[in-house]
């Protein structure tokens, strides 16, 4: 279900899906990530630029979406986060809720770190399994970024993430910004910690753009907000599960989720 968020983006225009593919896909690109109280963003957010764009799909700036991640019972994708592999990979299901469209989604980062997504067309009713195209696409991905850890090895589902997603274009330097709300994590049963973590008083912002930092990235800095080490599937994981090691989200960890 969508909400419409309280946030100070009304006065600011909109712009459609395909305009935002067009001018700022981004696959390829550098993702900064910051953690802040969600009272703290309305006064972020109104040093935007008039020129900033809300996405709009439908008359609806706000969108429910759900992540399925996928992982070797091993925990291998979380474990090469966790004690940092310059070359590592994520695997996931993205569905966008509203409009009932799925897509399996493979994220790889090489040893420059730059991260370059992935991704396939997908049932809706398969998004928590990967089917036998899934696996085969997956293998592709991960073979030509020449990274090793899941062959051989079934993927699972570990970890679900839901929450409200809003995105702005910035046209000063072509680049997304995403602000996050109503975060909810639920872990796959393991007999160890809470299943669900609910952080209904978090946002979280990821500006997405090339090697230079945005627009957006000069607000929050002049805000006092600085990137974090977070990682909704490796964060979450550790939140979750006090048996996975956390020392390099220890500061997130600390502050927000304990």
């Amino acid at each position: 279900m969508s909400t419409v968020l309280d946030l100070p983006l009304d006065g600011l225009g909109t712009i459609d899906l395909a305009e935002l593919t067009d001018r700022a896909g981004l696959l390829t690109r550098v993702d900064r990530k910051y953690v802040l109280p969600r009272s703290e963003l309305g006064e972020v957010l109104a040093d935007l630029d008039p020129g900033v764009r809300v996405l709009d799909i439908d008359g609806v700036r706000s969108s429910a979406y759900e992540s399925v991640y996928f992982d070797t019972p091993e925990l291998t994708s979380f474990l090469m986060a966790a004690h940092p592999r310059r070359r590592r990979f994520k695997i996931r299901t993205r569905t966008y809720v509203d409009s009932a469209q799925s897509y399996l989604e493979v994220k790889t980062r090489g040893g420059r770190g730059v991260t370059v997504k992935d991704r396939l067309p997908y049932g809706i009713d398969d998004r928590d399994t990967l089917t036998s195209e899934g696996r085969r696409y997956t293998d592709t991905v991960l073979d030509e970024a020449e990274i090793r850890g899941a062959e051989g090895q079934e993927l699972v589902p570990t970890l679900t993430t839901r929450y409200l997603r809003t995105t702005l274009f910035v046209p000063e330097s072509s680049s997304r910004a995403t602000i996050d709300t109503g975060l909810s994590w639920t872990a796959v049963p393991t007999g160890t910690g809470p299943l669900r973590l609910d952080r209904p008083h978090l946002a979280i912002v990821e500006t997405k753009s090339g090697s230079r930092a945005s627009a957006v990235d000069r607000i929050l800095w002049a805000h006092g907000h600085r990137p974090a080490s977070i990682s909704k599937y490796g964060t979450g994981m550790a939140a979750l599960r006090t048996d996975l090691p956390g020392n390099k989200w220890a500061p997130v960890l600390r502050r927000y989720f304990r």
